[in-house]
């Protein structure tokens, strides 16, 4: 950034210092800015003017303003005169002394520094007038200078001689210089004339008295010195010792310095000697001391000194501004910078660093400039906020070790020899990223941009790492071989790095990383390589990663937050137990998702068994979208099939069932957001489902267990498909209780007089198909019942109507009758089908008489007969139904009467007796009379209601009850009223209830709860009673009021209340005396505090100390609970003390104590918890090894304390004899020579360990590694052998005759072991074969359809004998193989005919056999011919493997085959047999699924589509019309015969309909089938414009007229004239227009009254016919179709909505 050199008009350049801030950029409407301006000599040396310091003054420093900002320099051009160096001005009207307008000095460049090349020239700067010393800036200086008003900048020299400066010589420098006006802000200072007041307030600078007395001698550096004075914003604390060119601190508070300029004028001859050497050797070397204030700002200004260390710059911890340029700093040694966290901007300019890495991260820097230096590169620590970066004129050759830079934006190179690198600009965008937005003061060049964009995201990285540039198509390889190349050494040895890559992430969707090793063949490595991934987010630039959580896999999916920023993924190789270092991939940013779901990863889980659960498992990445409920399905897939749906099976969860037998299951899951989006299905396919085992279960025998009927047994099975199971019926013995095999194959039984008083067994054996038995399940009946007695000619004899009584009669058969029992039912049928449908009317009686009810009025009656026998036994009932319905009687009463007591509060009840068919809503009403025979007040609120509570209101009056009978049919009776005898009277007052209310305790009060009954209640009557435990019973004294409060003298006694009730007038009622309430206690006890006493350590004894209060203690309660992991309390204990054990450890206990006063009150509980409990220490109280025995696993008997046991240490010894245990612990402790044989805490003894004692080391360890003392135990007796066993005995097939046996022998030493083989029927028995006691074993023909097993019966060395095992039956030797005789097909060879196959079973005895018993599945497979040549060849069917087949179209001329062959339960296939149809005829064509494809407008374009079917199509018919909405008459279309159709303005209101007639291409048609659309709309454009046509009322168009309509004329020969169309509600009018020698004429006018029409032209869609009668009609075209659909339906709207005119009549069609 430069700093401009300002001139005024009289050639004295002066520089411009903006504020050290960066809001310089953003000037603030609020705030002025205060630059400084600075004279230049024209004098090649630097002058000297010698001044007084003005004490407490701030004098600003050279090249520094008062705000803050970064500095601009204009450089003034070699060999311009000076004075030709004005300009034009661009400042008007500054504050400046006439000393500054007299000099003749010319201008001297200033050096910059932020290092940039001189770009825009200086800014000149307009003298003020004379008259303005003094005042403060004229009202027109322009908006520039507003924000920037210049300032004297006055040099500052540092002088004890404060006190020397008088009042003279102050007014005196306000004299020479004009006051300056500055805005008041708090980054610049603000000139007043209260100088004497700002001054007290700072400190005075003091210094030796050499330096006082070296005033006159050494000048201070003049105005015009480049760079040569230094300041601070900020006062110097006292007593700090300055040079004679002490700095100046100015301070940024808001009160502010007097900024003002001394008199030059006696200066001026002394500028010259500012060359001098002593000018030269006044520079500062070294920091001066100063003491600042921490509450302020600082700006701290350095430059042109001869410093090169800043040591002691760590004090000022306040400073914004430090300016270090052209001073003699080397580098490194910027690290006391790092307690400069306010630093805002650093200037180090015109030095000598080489290097900036020991420059620290400044966390507030904005702006650096180190231009000028010798630096060759930019390495240094991040700056997060820096945004100026100046370093041009420097030695840079390399981007290495660039720094991260999030929020630079200006970048300045210039001057270095790295410019000469390629697309630099673009390497720097990649660095800095998207903040960046000038290069070198120059805007970002677009090709720049777009270039930066192709390069990989890690290049960025590279570059930092020392990377060269590349070409961008060269760019991902290059980058990848660069990290190759600093990854060689770290990778692990033997395998090669091919790939380091990520996908392009999206949010939420899958972002996987690659990498991919190759192992090097020319060295060999054991170890498999394994990976470790973790995965980092970064910014917007690949820099500043941090971890991302749970990251850790291959895979990631970003999340919502990540959008835009960057990722890394580092791979950790790890080769045994070595990890490697980490190598790295960069991501591109990450990109929006795209919101359509996908499904990562689908797994099925769970047994694939028959009647198990099956869970389908998705990993889903949403990709932006809200995560929703799937759908999910479950497809069935045979072995020769494809998937089937599985209906209702939508869930996750699926329940195996017999039909997935043998089957494959496919779990097919499509992703839905909540949004709606779906993503692509996914599915996963298992293995084939395996049959469960055979089971049966709910074994039960249905059916009455009575003589002569027929049981069954049914049950359950489950396990596969059901071969042939087996039943078995059992008797009961009735004199031993045991069963007997009665009957078997078959689950009936017939009951017989045998099994009367006896009970049946049914046992049922569950078969698969395969032969394969379950477990046998029983089920027992009941005891079997002798046959009850039966009815026979039930009748009903009796009239039947309401009221009248019938008998029912019947013959009873089976035994003597006795008491039998009849129940009378009604129906609304005629006829009996069960009793469920009936309605009781009686239960069950003796008597066989019934009085019919009403309830039965037009029902049909029912009895129910049911025979007795004297011993009680009942039979089978019998039902007789009516003949006809019962009849009814007219509605009325036959009895009315009132009961109750006639008193207030009495229930008065009215009863009447109803007769006349069924009961419909009879009305009830209830009267009021004052006199007894006058007309009666209605009652309302009981109308309806058979019941009356007498109120107060009915006091003194007398009561009626009117009821008017109404049958269910409406038929209305005669009323009739009851009244009642005597007037209601009111009640005596008495109380219904009486007690107290509140709490018998001292202090609280206790009120009178009671309910009056009787009248209107007057002034009742209380009195409270005092009654102590023997009884004396004592009128408490005063207490007459319904509430009463307890006292003192309570205490100990119980309280009671009588109440005298007393009605409004005087009538008294009985007292009554409340219940009593006490006795009066105090108040509850209480617990004060209670803490526990005792060690918190497992093993120990935990008490409790506690202090009581409230009474006479009593037995308190405490109860004992550990606090569990998830919070919960679990109780323990009651008691005083409680033992604690392992399983407190590390839990806390709680202790509940409950404070109970010797009467038995319980107060509040109190509670207090412990600290964890700690464990005790690790012990091993008991080891015992038991006996041993070879093969079996020995588990010692341990006995562990001291908190949860970890993992022990155990080590097994051999020992040959038995060793004491002293010899044991030396056993132990010389490990090294014994024999272990284990060391886990269980150890199965082998042959080795027989005859040898086993000893074992146990070292206890508790769960957090802490051990106790070891134990050591050996066993009692020696191992002894096993018992001789036999496992893994086998037959093993040599040849087709010849088998062999084998087996694996455990115990002991084996000895002569004996052998068999044995020969297994089909019915599972086993026969031992004579004479084979070998190994092997040569096949007879006995053997043929059974299995051979193989014995072995072990036999030990010491002659023991084991137990003999069986080998599994070997495989079945086969019998013949099962064949086809022939195939047949049945049906004809028409398309769409079922072909079905039927195969001929071999007519031999030996195939019927096979194929009845061994015969599983027959197979099929279909073929169509395929004719090359004179050969006629077949080729098959994918899919088609069933027995039956449907022709298709495809088929018609073919000859179409089925092959069938036959498998049987052992596997094995006959050969195939065929069938083969004649050619293939085509059927009756057909059109099915007809429909009409289109949006529904009248512009668009519609299509029939439809399934044809009945051989090759034909010219088949289309056939377009209209109808009408609600009409069923169809209008034909003419011409319209296509399977397209375009829609017009005809259309509107109309449904179009297409009738399509299937016509084969011989020319037989099919049935006529059609289609329809919705009514069709106007298209929205052209309804829009309708609609606001019709609105208005009266429109005209523009349209041409044809004059000649002769078909001969030749088209556009200017026979089209202009006409105006004129439409209104009523009329419609075509108009010629006018011309300069005519006036216009009406050609046509006309209502809308029939016969006017519009006609449109289907070849023209131009043109339009307006017929108004036969006579008058006018052919118009106009420029579109759009206009002519408007015109058309703005006249047909008109005509429709003001005229009444039918739609077809507008349309020239007859309705």
């Amino acid at each position: 950034m430069e700093v401009p050199t300002v001139q005024s008009t009289e050639d004295v350049p002066v520089e411009i210092y903006p504020e050290p801030k960066q809001s310089d950029i953003k000037d603030s409407e609020n705030q002025l800015h205060t630059p400084k301006l600075k004279e230049k000599s024209s004098s090649e040396s630097v002058k000297k003017v010698s001044k007084v310091l003005i004490p407490n003054a701030t004098a600003p420093p050279n090249g520094t303003s008062t705000s803050g900002a970064p500095k601009r320099k204009t450089e003034a051009k070699s060999g311009i005169d000076s004075g030709s160096n004005e300009t034009r001005s661009r400042l008007t009207k500054p504050t400046m002394s006439s000393t500054l307008r007299t000099s003749g000095a010319g201008p001297v460049t200033r050096r910059s520094s932020t290092g940039g090349l001189p770009e825009k020239q200086p800014i000149a700067i307009t003298k003020q007038q004379s008259g303005d010393v003094g005042k403060k800036p004229s009202s027109l200086a322009t908006e520039p200078l507003r924000k920037s008003l210049p300032e004297i900048r006055k040099s500052s020299v540092s002088s004890t001689g404060a006190k020397l400066t008088t009042k003279p010589s102050m007014s005196e420098a306000r004299k020479s210089v004009p006051i300056s006006s500055v805005a008041k802000t708090p980054r610049t200072p603000t000139s007043s004339d209260s100088s004497k007041q700002d001054s007290s307030k700072k400190s005075l600078v003091r210094s030796s008295q050499t330096s006082i007395s070296s005033i006159k001698k050494i000048s201070s550096p003049s105005l015009d010195s480049t760079g040569s004075s230094s300041s601070i914003r900020k006062s110097v604390a006292k007593g700090s010792p300055l040079s004679t060119r002490s700095p100046t601190i100015s301070s940024g508070s808001k009160s502010g310095s007097l900024s003002t300029s001394l008199d030059r004028s006696s200066n001026l001859s002394g500028r010259r000697k500012v060359g001098t050497p002593d000018s030269r050797d006044s520079r500062l070397i070294m920091l001066p001391h100063v003491e600042v204030k921490a509450s302020d700002d600082m700006f701290v200004y350095l430059r042109d000194n001869l410093l090169s260390t800043l040591d002691g710059i760590e004090v000022l911890k306040r400073v914004k501004v430090l300016d270090l340029s052209f001073n003699d700093f080397k580098g490194p040694g910027f690290e006391p910078l790092e307690n400069c966290k306010a630093l805002q901007q650093l200037y180090l300019a015109g030095n000598q660093i080489t290097s900036l890495k020991s420059l620290p991260e400044l966390p507030n820097l904005e702006f650096l400039s180190v231009a000028q230096n010798k630096l060759k590169s930019l390495s240094m620590a991040s700056q997060p906020r820096l945004q100026v970066l100046a370093a041009s004129k420097n030695k840079i050759s390399t981007l290495k070790g660039f720094p991260y830079l999030p929020a630079l934006e200006h970048l300045r190179l210039e001057e270095n020899p790295i410019l000469k690198m390629s697309h630099l600009e673009a390497a720097s965008i990649l660095l800095v990223g998207q903040t960046l937005k000038k290069f070198n003061d120059r805007d970002l060049s677009r090709e720049e941009i777009a270039l930066a964009k192709r390069y990989p995201s890690n290049t960025a990285l590279c570059i930092r790492g020392g990377w060269d540039l590349c070409r961008p198509d060269q760019a991902v390889d290059s980058t990848f071989k660069f990290l190759l190349e600093q990854w060689k050494e770290q990778l692990p040895s033997g395998y090669l790095l091919k790939k380091a890559c990520v996908d392009k992430p999206f949010v939420e969707d899958a972002c996987c990383c690659h990498f991919e090793f190759v192992k090097d063949t020319t060295e060999s490595s054991d170890s498999e390589l394994d990976l470790k991934y973790q995965w980092f987010i970064g910014e917007r630039t690949p820099s500043n990663f941090t971890p991302i959580s749970g990251a850790s896999r291959e895979i990631y999916f970003p999340k919502r937050d990540d959008t835009g920023r960057i990722l890394k993924v580092e791979c950790i190789p790890v080769l045994g137990d070595v990890e490697y270092p980490a190598i790295f991939a960069i991501s591109s940013p990450v990109s929006p998702g795209t919101g359509i779901p996908k499904v990562v990863k689908i797994d099925v889980h769970g047994e694939l068994v028959e009647g198990n659960i099956i869970r389908g498992y998705a990993e889903v990445a949403w990709c932006g979208g809200t995560p929703g409920k799937g759908v999910a399905s479950w497809l069935r897939r045979r072995w020769n099939g494809s998937p089937v749906v599985i209906a209702g099976a939508e869930e996750e969860e699926y329940q195996l069932i017999l039909d997935d037998i043998d089957s494959c299951l496919v779990y097919m899951y499509t992703p839905v957001t909540e949004e709606g989006a779906k993503g692509e299905p996914q599915y996963a396919i298992t293995d084939y489902v395996k049959a469960a085992p055979p089971s049966v279960s709910n074994v039960q025998i249905i059916g009455d267990a009575v003589e002569e009927n027929t049981i069954r047994g049914i049950g359950k099975y489950f396990g596969g498909k059901e071969g042939p199971s087996t039943f078995e019926w059992l008797r009961e013995d009735k004199d031993t209780g045991e069963f007997t095999l009665v009957l078997t194959g078959t689950n009936e039984y017939a009951l017989t007089k045998e099994d009367v008083g006896r009970q049946l067994a049914f046992v049922y054996t569950p078969v698969n198909f395969e032969g394969q038995e379950g477990k046998s399940i029983s089920a027992v009946s009941q005891i079997v019942k002798q046959a009850p007695p039966r009815v026979t000619n039930a009748k009903i004899i009796g009239e039947l109507k309401e009221g009248s009584k019938v008998t029912v009669t019947g013959i009873v058969t089976g035994g003597t009758e006795a008491s039998s029992r009849v129940q009378w039912f009604k129906t609304s049928s005629s006829t009996f089908e069960s009793e469920n449908g009936l309605e009781t009317l009686s239960t069950s009686k003796i008597a066989k008489a019934f009085r019919i009810p009403l309830g039965a009025v037009g029902k049909y009656l029912v009895a129910k007969f049911t025979p007795m026998t004297p011993d009680g036994e009942a039979g089978e009932p019998a039902y007789v139904i009516s003949e006809t319905a019962i009849e009814t009687l007219p509605p009325s009463l036959n009895f009315l009467s009132i009961t109750g007591d006639y008193s207030e509060g009495g229930v008065l009840t009215a009863s009447y007796g109803y007769i006349g068919g069924h009961e419909g809503k009879s009305i009830y009403n209830w009267y009021l009379h004052e006199v007894e025979n006058e007309t009666g007040a209605l009652v309302p609120e009981v109308s309806g209601l058979l019941q009356y509570r007498i109120p107060k209101d009915a006091i003194g009056k007398f009561i009626s009850f009117s009821c008017t009978p109404v049958r269910n049919d409406g038929t209305v009776g005669e009323p009739r009223t009851c009244t009642g005898q005597e007037r209601v009277r009111p009640g005596t007052p008495r109380l219904l209830s009486l007690q107290i209310i509140g709490t018998a305790v001292e202090g609280t009060t206790l009120n009178v709860e009671k309910k009056y009954w009787g009248g209107e209640e007057g002034e009742s009557i209380y009195r409270w009673f005092r009654t102590s435990s023997n009884g004396t019973h004592d009128e408490i004294g005063g207490a007459t009021s319904s509430s009463y409060m307890l006292c003192v003298d309570d205490i100990g006694f119980f309280i009671s209340v009588s109440c005298e009730p007393i009605r409004s007038d005087w009538a008294r009622g009985p007292i009554v005396l409340s219940e009593q309430v006490g006795p009066i206690v105090p108040g509850p006890p209480t617990c004060q505090s209670l803490e526990f006493h005792g060690s918190l350590v497992e093993g120990a004894q935990l008490s409790f100390v506690a202090s009581y209060s409230g009474g006479v203690k009593g037995d308190c309660l405490y109860e004992w609970f550990r606090v569990k992991s998830n919070g919960h309390n679990e109780k323990l204990h009651v008691g005083e003390s409680l033992d604690l054990t392992f399983d407190e450890v590390g839990d806390c206990v709680v202790l509940v104590y409950t404070p109970v006063r010797a009467d038995g009150l319980k107060g509040c509980p109190k509670t207090v918890i412990s600290s964890p409990v700690a464990p005790g220490e690790p012990l091993g109280v008991e080891l015992v090894i038991p006996d041993c025995c070879e093969g079996q696993e020995v588990t010692p008997e341990t006995k562990y304390f001291g908190g949860r046991e970890g993992v022990g240490k155990y080590i097994w010894f051999r020992t040959k004899d038995k060793l004491t245990e002293s010899a044991l612990i030396e056993l132990s402790n010389n490990c090294d020579n014994v024999d272990i044989c284990g060391q886990a805490l269980t150890y199965t003894p082998s042959l080795e360990d027989v005859g040898s004692y086993l000893a074992l080391y146990w070292l206890p360890t508790r769960s957090d590694g802490e051990h106790g003392m070891p134990l050591i135990s050996i066993s009692e007796s020696p191992v002894i052998p096993a018992l001789p066993i036999v496992s893994s005995v086998r037959v093993k097939k040599l040849s087709l005759s010849t088998y062999l046996g084998e087996g694996e022998y455990f115990g002991g030493y084996e000895g002569a072991s004996m052998f068999s083989w044995y020969r297994e029927s089909d019915d599972g028995t086993i026969v031992l074969i004579g004479g084979a006691n070998s190994k092997t074993y040569e096949v007879s023909d006995e053997d043929y359809n059974c299995r051979l097993l193989f014995g072995y019966t072990p036999v030990r060395s010491d002659s023991v004998v084991g137990e003999l095992r069986l080998s599994e039956p070997s495989d079945i030797i086969l019998p013949e193989l099962p064949t086809i005789e022939m195939l047949a097909l049945t049906g004809k060879a028409v398309e769409g005919v079922v072909l079905t196959a039927l195969e001929v079973i071999p007519k031999s005895e030996s195939q019927q056999h096979v194929w009845g018993k061994y015969k599983k599945e027959v197979k099929y497979q279909w073929f169509f011919s395929s004719e090359t040549g004179s050969e006629k060849s077949f080729e098959p069917f994918p899919s088609q493997r069933s027995c039956s087949y449907k022709v298709r179209f495809e088929d018609i001329g073919r000859h179409l085959r089925c092959e069938c062959f036959v498998t049987d339960v052992f596997g094995r296939s006959s050969e195939p047999a065929y069938a083969e149809t004649s050619i293939i005829l085509p059927g009756v064509p057909r059109m099915d699924k007809l429909e009409i494809e289109g949006r529904g407008f009248h512009t668009n374009l519609y299509a029939v589509r439809g399934i044809y079917s009945g051989g090759k199509e034909g010219k088949s018919r289309i056939q377009w019309l209209r109808s009408m909405v609600g009409s069923p008459d169809l209008i034909s279309i003419p011409g319209e015969t296509g399977r397209m159709y375009e829609a017009n303005v005809d259309d509107v209101g109309y449904r179009l309909v297409a009738i399509y007639t299937p016509v084969r291409d011989d020319g037989v048609e099919g049935q006529p089938v059609s289609a329809s659309t919705d009514p069709i709309a106007v298209e929205p454009d052209v309804l829009k414009e309708v609609k606001q046509k019709l609105d208005l009322g009266a429109v005209k168009f523009e349209a041409l007229c044809d004059k000649d309509r002769s078909p001969k004329r030749v088209p556009g020969m200017g026979s089209l004239e202009r006409r105006i169309l004129e439409v209104n509600r009523k009329r419609i009018k075509v108009v010629k227009p006018g011309s300069k020698t005519s006036f216009p004429t009406t050609e046509i006018r006309g209502t809308y009254a029939p016969p006017f029409h519009v006609e449109l032209f289907r070849n023209d869609q131009h043109r339009l016919r307006i017929v108004v009668d036969s006579e008058n009609e006018v052919d118009l075209m106009v420029q579109t179709r759009h206009l002519r659909d408007v015109i058309v339906l703005v006249i047909r709207g008109l005509a429709q909505r003001f005229n009444s005119t039918s739609l077809n009549t507008l349309l020239k069609i007859d309705s």
